[in-house]
């Protein structure tokens, strides 16, 4: 019995010495293993940075555009257009850098550009001309300038209407939860704030 326990205490101290050492350094950090959270940044840069201009809202206009030609002795040369046409508001996430990344504890800021109209435009396959009077010649000239006159309302209106707040609404409901579903944490969008509402005469 006595020789068994001895052939045995080799197998014993071995035992007790792993579970010493796992309990000794089984926190220990190694000092040269990379670090999780710029692998992180770096991820979720490479996601948004592909993702281009996000277009997060779309504005849709119907408008009754007149176009006039003043004479002074003839009548006024006229054209009476219904143009359609729309505005997109967008985020171009090309523009962001790891700078533009913060972190604190479990919680990722991320600063954005302003919100931007990334595109306005006639719809010239739902839009058209409704009435011309005394054009003769200069009806093309007539429509033309009331195309133009409608695609600057489009822009206008789509400030006055709110396309920025709305397209930074959206990126709350849409590119929020993306960025906290690919880095794990909770994502706080943050804007330049250098926007504004642009009348345009």
């Amino acid at each position: 019995m006595l020789k068994t326990v001895i052939r045995l205490l080799p197998i014993l101290f071995i035992i007790v010495s792993a579970i010493w050492i796992w309990e000794k350094f089984k926190d220990f950090k190694n000092p040269f293993a990379g670090d999780d959270l710029e692998v992180t940044h770096h991820l979720v840069i490479q996601k948004i940075t592909a993702m281009g201009k996000l277009e997060l809202v779309n504005y849709r206009f119907k408008d009754v555009v007149e176009s006039r030609i003043h004479k002074q002795f003839l009548p006024d040369a006229k054209a009476i257009l219904i143009v359609e046409g729309e505005a997109i508001g967008c985020l171009d996430l090309t523009k962001v850098s790891m700078a533009d990344l913060s972190t604190s504890h479990d919680t990722l800021v991320v600063h954005l550009p302003d919100p931007e109209i990334c595109t306005y435009k006639i719809d010239h396959s739902k839009s058209k001309v409704y009435d011309t009077q005394f054009a003769l010649l200069e009806e093309a000239k007539l429509v033309d300038q009331a195309f133009k006159q409608a695609e600057t309302q489009i822009q206008q209106s789509a400030y006055e209407a709110g396309i920025v707040e709305q397209t930074k609404e959206n990126a709350d409901k849409i590119l929020k939860p993306f960025l906290e579903e690919v880095s794990g944490k909770k994502i706080l969008l943050r804007y330049q704030l250098q926007t504004t509402k642009r009348i345009l005469k």
